[in-house]
């Protein structure tokens, strides 16, 4: 609730009240009019509407004109440091995950990438991932070939690999190194994206390991920069 003794000023307080509950899914596809936040949190007018315009600012939410205040699509957020499948972040951002499977099969690894796999050959499987039904990232992942058969033998085409792997196929994910850059996508990729041709996408490269320090899967995935961000949290080490 709202603390008029707390130093932190009432509209700031209001508006992170406001954002955790739509978090939280406590607000749905709006956010109560001023008079019903007026009301409720014992907050003037001008209080509430400062909160609100931060919201705005931010591209939490987003006011109609004669209809109300809006709730924003939400971007998907991924905590760099988390080991955690796509759809375990889109059911914690309380949208719904969705996945269609492109294609699969058995590949030889093109020569860019054997110094970094050691392979080959590998198994392919990519796949379009969806948030509330919203095309939202293209993960292109790699295995090792008799692990690679295992797993498509299974539910790829809606489990959750990371969890088919591990209670399926009994491997134990560890860790994962992980770049970040800025690609141009290919024209059938924008297309699944459902973005324009031309654009740049967020491209992450991920290595996973399991406990004995094997590569278990290499994932190429293009992200769409309107649904999803990279969050990190640092600490200053003194030298």
């Amino acid at each position: 609730m709202i603390n008029p003794d707390n130093p932190i000023p009432l509209h700031v307080q209001l508006r992170k009240i406001i954002e955790k509950k739509i978090t939280q899914g406590s607000f749905k596809e709006k956010i109560p009019s001023e008079r019903e936040l007026m009301e409720e949190y014992n907050v003037s007018r001008s209080t509430v509407r400062e909160a609100i315009s931060q919201l705005v600012v931010d591209g939490v939410v987003e006011k109609r004109h004669g209809k109300g205040t809006f709730i924003s699509k939400k971007p998907i957020h991924y905590w760099m440091g988390n080991l955690i499948s796509t759809t375990d972040i889109i059911k914690d951002m309380g949208m719904q995950p969705g996945t269609k499977l492109i294609e699969h099969g058995i590949i030889k690894v093109p020569e860019e990438m054997k110094d970094a796999l050691k392979l080959e050959e590998a198994y392919l499987i990519k796949r379009l991932r969806f948030a509330d039904n919203v095309p939202m990232a293209i993960e292109t992942q790699y295995y090792p070939l008799e692990l690679g058969i295992k797993l498509s033998q299974l539910n790829i085409n809606e489990g959750t690999l990371y969890d088919l792997l591990e209670d399926e196929l009994h491997i134990q994910l560890n860790d994962s190194e992980e770049v970040i850059s800025s690609q141009l996508l290919s024209k059938e990729d924008a297309t699944l994206l459902e973005i324009a041709e031309g654009n740049n996408t967020l491209h992450l490269e991920r290595f996973v390991y399991d406990i004995e320090g094997d590569l278990i899967e290499y994932c190429i995935a293009n992200y769409n920069p309107n649904m999803y961000s990279f969050h990190f949290r640092s600490q200053r080490i003194k030298k």
